[in-house]
């Protein structure tokens, strides 16, 4: 026999939560097959089988909380046949499948009809996912399940639980309690859905850069027009260059700041104590959403980087982070951080700094309005930019030359091509 570990978690991470059992006591499974999924404060970690063979006993159950290296079930090994079917859910009456292999080889096919339309018609749901469809009130097979063999997962079930929210609420005056069986016509409704390990991680950290660091925001705007009409012009020949890979607005922002950081080190430094560390190399995050929560993946050594290679990416990251698939080397350092709230119609905000970093940039919509150019009124393609930095070690009028560099830089975009 033996034992399922929970892998060791990095030094950042403490303990983890069983998110979901993809496999039951007495299945059988093959080799690197995914057991179970711990859900971390940054990242899914997937625990594998060892060799073939099947679980004979699950000693933590999904929502409990997890140590490194602690011991999550027992397995045995075994070979497994080719020919052997994918074991089905477990039944609650353990005797009905002895008493079927009985019957006429014309009512066992009938049964498994019977079963397999069963099957279809009520979803196989994990304990904690049915937890929180039952608490909000959703049809769990209305879902979509995106586990093994269909199976509905706590992350499809906290999707439908977003996508719910995001529906207008009624309006009427009077809240009643969520234990409702039936409410009535016109009564408030209020969810209490539990916050995921990453989102509350996210919510300490912001908490913490509020009180920690003395955080400033400076703003600017800048004029689009020179780099949406070179896209305009090499969008095609781009694709077609570097295998499919688009040119998008992404690249020249991070190549821009990467300029712009080697140019003022202290916007790419941290303060560790009493100590400034001043990094002799840029690691650019890139704020991603995913459903899980913010994520902040790093371009390692982004001024080594050409612009298909960071959108390539950019673009692997986003997958990652909707299959929530990211690691946590995707996401450990970062020197300066980008996020991009324009992709969701945000027109002007203030970011919050990314601890220990002291500086994260903020693009927003580009929006068409009337600006003097050469003495003329104009229509321009403008974007409002903002920096958020830490006081204590960069000044403002560090802040605003670093801000005024970027604006130069991608409004005459050969600057970054030239290095001048």
């Amino acid at each position: 026999m033996t034992e399922i570990k929970a892998p060791e978690f990095p030094e950042s991470i403490a303990d983890g939560e069983i998110a979901a059992w993809h496999v039951q006591v007495g299945e059988s499974v093959r080799r690197d097959q995914v057991l179970v999924d711990i859900e971390t404060d940054k990242v899914v970690l997937e625990v594998v089988a060892p060799a073939d063979g099947k679980l004979t006993e699950i000693l933590k159950q999904e929502g409990d909380t997890v140590l490194a290296e602690e011991v999550l079930a027992h397995f045995t090994a075994g070979d497994v046949s080719d020919d052997t079917p994918a074991p089905a859910p477990a039944s609650e009456d353990s005797g009905t499948q002895a008493k079927a292999e009985e019957k006429p080889a014309e009512m066992a096919v009938e049964k498994a009809d019977a079963e397999t339309a069963n099957d279809n018609a009520e979803a196989v749901v994990s304990p904690a996912a049915r937890k929180i469809a039952d608490e909000n009130k959703i049809d769990v097979t209305r879902i979509e399940g995106t586990g093994k063999g269909g199976r509905v997962t706590k992350e499809d079930v906290l999707k439908a639980v977003a996508a719910l929210e995001q529906q207008p609420a009624p309006v009427t005056p009077r809240a009643v309690p969520v234990a409702a069986n039936e409410p009535a016509a016109g009564d408030r409704i209020e969810r209490r859905v539990p916050m995921t390990r990453l989102r509350a991680s996210v919510a300490r950290r912001l908490v913490e850069a509020q009180q920690t660091a003395a955080m400033l925001t400076t703003f600017n705007e800048v004029d689009m027009t020179a780099i949406m009409e070179l896209r305009k012009l090499y969008k095609d020949a781009f694709e077609k260059a570097h295998g499919g890979t688009r040119l998008g607005f992404m690249s020249f922002f991070v190549r821009a700041s990467v300029e712009a950081l080697k140019r003022f080190p202290a916007v790419n430094a941290s303060i560790d104590g009493s100590d400034i560390v001043y990094h002799g190399y840029q690691d650019v995050g890139v704020a991603i959403s995913s459903p899980r929560g913010l994520v902040v993946p790093v371009l390692r050594d982004a001024d080594s980087l050409t612009l298909a290679e960071i959108e390539d990416q950019i673009r692997e990251y986003g997958q990652k982070a909707q299959e929530n698939k990211l690691a946590i080397d995707d996401m450990t350092g970062g020197t300066f951080t980008v996020s991009n709230g324009g992709t969701f119609g945000s027109l002007l905000s203030t970011p919050i700094l990314n601890p220990p970093q002291t500086g994260i940039l903020g693009m927003h919509k580009i929006q068409d309005r009337p600006m003097a150019v050469n003495g003329e009124v104009k229509i321009r393609p403008m974007m409002y930019l903002a920096l958020s930095y830490d006081h204590r070690l960069i000044d403002g009028q560090e802040a605003v030359r670093f801000l005024v560099t970027i604006k130069e830089l991608l409004e005459e975009p050969a600057k970054i091509l030239l290095d001048i």
